[in-house]
C-alpha cells in the first residue's frame, strides 16, 4: 500500500476543504504542519477528537504548527458534522473549526498516503480511513508517523508533547528521554563529543554511572 516514511516530501496535493480549496504546500507555508485523518463523519470516536483537536488549537498555533483534518465524506457532510463537534465541545453549534478538514470522498489520498484500515470497513466492505498522524516540518518533510486503528482515539496531549520534543531536537543536539515533558532535563546525543557538550550546554552535563562504564547517559537541563 502506498504511504510515507520519515524524511519523505508530503505531496502537493490539492484538495477541497471545509475552509476552500487548498495545495497543500501552500498551506503549510513555512510553518510545521499536522494532518489527522478519520474514518468517517458523524462517528463517535472521531467526534471525541476533533472536538478535542478544536480544544487544543491554541496551543498548536503557538508553536507555529498548522493542523488539517481529513474524512471521507464531502464538505457539505465535514460543515455539518462541525456543529455536532462544537455542541459536544458545549459551544455554539457552528459550521466552523479552528482547522479545514479535507474531503476525501473518494479515499484517494487516504490511498495515497497509507491510511486505510484493513480491518475496519464501512457497510458496503470497503477499507475505512484509520486514525493517522503525519507531523511535517518547515521543510515538508515528515517527522513523525503515528497510526492508531479506528476503534482507538488518540491522545492529543501526547501529539502536542511529541511536536514539542520534535521542535526541541530539531534545532538544539538534545533528545528527550522516556515520559519526557517541557522542562525536564533532556540527553545529549551520542555523537556530541563531551568537550564540545560542555561548550554547548552552560548549566552543565551529567552523566550517570552505569554497571558497564560507558558514559553514555548524559543528561543536561532543557536548553533555552
Amino acid at each position: 500500500m502506498p504511504g510515507l516514511l520519515l524524511g519523505d516530501e508530503a505531496p502537493n496535493f490539492e484538495a477541497d476543504t471545509t475552509q476552500g480549496r487548498i495545495r497543500f504546500h501552500d498551506f503549510l507555508g513555512d510553518s510545521w504542519g499536522i494532518l489527522f485523518s478519520h474514518p468517517r463523519d458523524f462517528t463517535p470516536v472521531c467526534t471525541t477528537e476533533l472536538g478535542r483537536a478544536a480544544k487544543l488549537a491554541a496551543e498548536f498555533s503557538k508553536r507555529n504548527v498548522k493542523m488539517i483534518a481529513l474524512s471521507i465524506d464531502s464538505v457539505q457532510d465535514h460543515l455539518s458534522w462541525c456543529k455536532d463537534i462544537n455542541a459536544y465541545n458545549g459551544e455554539q453549534p457552528a459550521e466552523k473549526l479552528p482547522f479545514p478538514i479535507i474531503a476525501d470522498k473518494d479515499r484517494e489520498l487516504a490511498v495515497q498516503l497509507g491510511m486505510l484500515d484493513p480491518d475496519e470497513r464501512d457497510k458496503d466492505g470497503i477499507p475505512l480511513t484509520a486514525r493517522v498522524v503525519f507531523i511535517f516540518g518547515p521543510d515538508k518533510k515528515l517527522k513523525l508517523s503515528i497510526l492508531y486503528p479506528a476503534t482507538t482515539g488518540r491522545n492529543f496531549d501526547e501529539i502536542l508533547r511529541v511536536v514539542d520534543s520534535l521542535q526541541l531536537t530539531a534545532y538544539k543536539k538534545v533528545a528527550t528521554p522516556v515520559d519526557w515533558k517541557p522542562g525536564d532535563s533532556v540527553m545529549v546525543v551520542p555523537t556530541l563529543p563531551d568537550e564540545e557538550a560542555k561548550k554547548l550546554f552552560p548549566k552543565g552535563v551529567f552523566t550517570k554511572d552505569l554497571p558497564s562504564g560507558k558514559k553514555y547517559l548524559r543528561y543536561t537541563p532543557q536548553p533555552e
